[in-house]
């Protein structure tokens, strides 16, 4: 019996209830999740003689085994296979990545004297409340800062606000309150800071705002303090244009609207595009677009929708709207607007196109901006997919290779060696899956050859390999890691990235060409010129960028961490503070350092003189080297 009839056997036996299945390879890592209304005859789809897609042919033949989980209703399913998908990222399943933030204005619940905060990725929480999201472009830290001086509410950390003993410059420029001190009751700071709230809930509330600022610049007028009254006027033409500029994208249909987000999607033959467009306060705030290859979708293009938009509402950065509008058929709706009711914990209204006319004309522009969107990257060649598909045809692989890892060396003066793994899913960079590796120094010396061979062999021993190996080298450095590769034997495509002038071998007379960037690929006889495809050049060129950031930044933090050990941190009394700013600072040796005197040191180094004697007695009690 061979394994797709033993799995066929097996699944013929499940229940026919609603739940999540769970499928794995050879190495019991799981590579795809799916829900099911009835996970009988949902699983043995996978393995009967039915006519397959190209995806579900490629996932079966890398099915080893499966596990089932039931839930007690189709709506749980959902919340299940969500949840299942963030823990164990599997290669089947698509996932979601925004990119895109929008600013909010924060304020806190808890404080007693809040102040406006600026985030782009605000954490749901009772401690606060938000406002927003505003479109970029709004120039909304420009507000803030007017309302937070107009209003003299406090402009300083928590931090600095608990350790003041005085009134800051602020104060004296009647730009704060000064709360820190007492110079406000907890009442009227309140009421300041309700009028600011106000500016961002609704029109009528902003306009009230500004009518307190003009009757505030009339008083300064009054009482001939005209450059006070001058500012008041600026601020309030900063405030006015605000307004004025945000009203002008109210969509006409939905002014009585708070929140609504209007979902669709265009498909074509090769990329589905989901387009979402973000409705606040009856103002067209902005879009996001997120795509995918067709042929990595297993669900029906609306049930894949429906887990774009269970990935996209269940991250903690995300508010859910007060209303949905889905480019979906009715279908089983209800199911799914329960299943993120409970997972989001907030009450919502969710609407398909069918009963939505009044939001046809969003849906339709919606739409067409995903279909726009889809045809401009892919005759611009932005699209990750092209690339990938490029580099699927040069390397003769079965499947598109849509997770690579790029490594890079770092070695300074045969000091701290460090190696850098950055990851890269669907050709955009997963900060999620960076590692570092602290190498060890070789008595005989380093080299970059012994290191990435040392690098791959520990990064093979975690399992769950990329789908090609990126080594920034030429052709040296790529036969070292295929080396280690059939040591151990594993078989993962390896490709290296050089310029010209890296290369040794068969590609000694290789011609120079506008863009020197080359993709080293073994037992090719010539190295691919990427500027031939900007999209793979694009994803191979910024993994390798990448890995030198991120493998430099380790090796400066740990060649840091090495010379404060070696004199600066022997130091007695000097705080960590103290002994962070020496380092940043410290463009002078020990023995230079010794010539000086106190007050010298204390001035190159950005320390005070006290810390700067602390140093000198140090260096004038330490034995010269010879």
């Amino acid at each position: 019996m061979n394994k797709v009839t033993e799995l066929l056997t097996r699944a013929k036996s499940l229940p026919q209830e609603s739940g999540c299945y769970l499928m794995h390879d050879k190495s019991g890592r799981v590579i795809y999740v799916g829900k099911a209304k009835k996970l009988r005859s949902r699983v043995t789809s996978y393995f009967d003689s039915s006519l397959k897609s190209l995806k579900t042919d490629f996932l079966v033949s890398h099915i080893h085994d499966f596990d089932f989980m039931i839930t007690h209703s189709e709506a749980e399913s959902y919340v299940l296979e969500n949840n299942l998908i963030k823990k164990h990222r599997p290669k089947y399943n698509i996932r979601l990545k925004d990119d895109k933030s929008y600013p909010w204005v924060l304020i806190s619940k808890i404080e007693d004297f809040p102040r406006l905060e600026f985030v782009r990725r605000p954490k749901k929480s009772r401690d606060h409340e938000l406002f927003g999201p505003f479109p970029t472009g709004s120039n909304i830290s420009m507000v803030m800062r007017v309302l937070t001086k107009s209003f003299a509410l406090r402009d300083c950390s928590l931090t600095e606000f608990k350790s003041r003993k005085d009134p800051c410059l602020l104060y004296q420029m009647h730009q704060c309150s000064a709360p820190c001190v007492g110079k406000i009751s907890q009442t009227d700071y309140a009421q300041d800071l309700n009028m600011v709230r106000g500016f961002f809930q609704s029109p009528a509330r902003a306009r009230k705002a500004l009518s307190e600022l003009k009757n505030k610049m009339q008083h300064l007028a009054e009482i001939e303090e005209f450059e006070r009254a001058a500012l008041t006027r600026d601020n309030i033409d900063v405030l006015e244009q605000f307004l004025e500029q945000s009203y002008r994208q109210q969509v006409e249909s939905l002014k009585d609207e708070k929140d609504v987000d209007v979902w669709s999607f265009y498909k074509g033959s090769d990329e589905v595009d989901f387009s979402l467009y973000m409705i606040r306060g009856g103002m067209l705030l902005g879009q996001k677009n997120f795509n995918f290859l067709s042929s990595s979708l297993e669900e029906d293009i609306s049930q894949e929708l429906q887990g774009v938009l269970m990935q996209y509402y269940s991250d903690d950065e995300q508010v859910l709207p007060e209303k949905i509008i889905l480019d979906a058929n009715e279908g089983e709706l209800e199911s799914f607007e329960a299943a993120l009711q409970s997972l989001v914990e907030k009450e919502f209204k969710l609407q398909v196109h069918g009963r939505a006319k009044k939001y046809l004309p969003l849906l339709d522009m919606c739409k067409k901006h995903a279909e726009e969107t889809q045809k401009h990257r892919l005759a611009v060649q932005d699209s990750p997919y092209v690339g990938l598909n490029k580099l699927k045809d040069l390397l003769n692989l079965r499947e598109l290779p849509r997770h690579l890892e790029c490594y890079d060396i770092a070695i300074w003066q045969g000091s701290s060696p460090t190696a850098s793994q950055v990851v890269s899913i669907d050709g955009k960079l997963d900060k999620t899956l960076y590692r570092h590796y602290h190498m060890q120094e070789l008595p005989e010396g380093n080299n970059d050859f012994a290191m990435m061979r040392e690098v791959v062999s520990r990064r093979v021993k975690h399992g769950e390999l990329p789908d090609v190996f990126v080594i920034d080298g030429g052709v040296a450095q790529v036969n070292v890691v295929c080396s280690v590769l059939r040591e151990m034997q594993i078989d993962v495509p390896v490709v290296g990235i050089a310029k010209s002038r890296d290369l040794v071998g068969d590609f000694k007379q290789a011609e120079i060409v506008r863009s020197d960037e080359r993709l080293v690929i073994p037992n090719r006889k010539d190295p691919y010129l990427l500027h031939k495809n900007p999209s793979l050049m694009k994803i191979i060129v910024s993994l390798r960028d990448e890995a030198h950031r991120f493998s430099r930044r380790l090796h400066h933090k740990t060649e840091s961490k090495r010379i404060v050990k070696t004199w600066v941190d022997s130091i007695k009394g000097l705080s960590a503070k103290t002994k962070k700013t020496i380092l940043e600072n410290l463009t002078f040796s020990r023995e230079e350092l010794s010539e000086m005197k106190a007050d010298e040191i204390g001035r190159l180094l950005g320390i005070e003189l006290k810390e700067a004697l602390k140093v000198a007695q140090h260096l004038s009690a330490e034995p010269r080297e010879n």
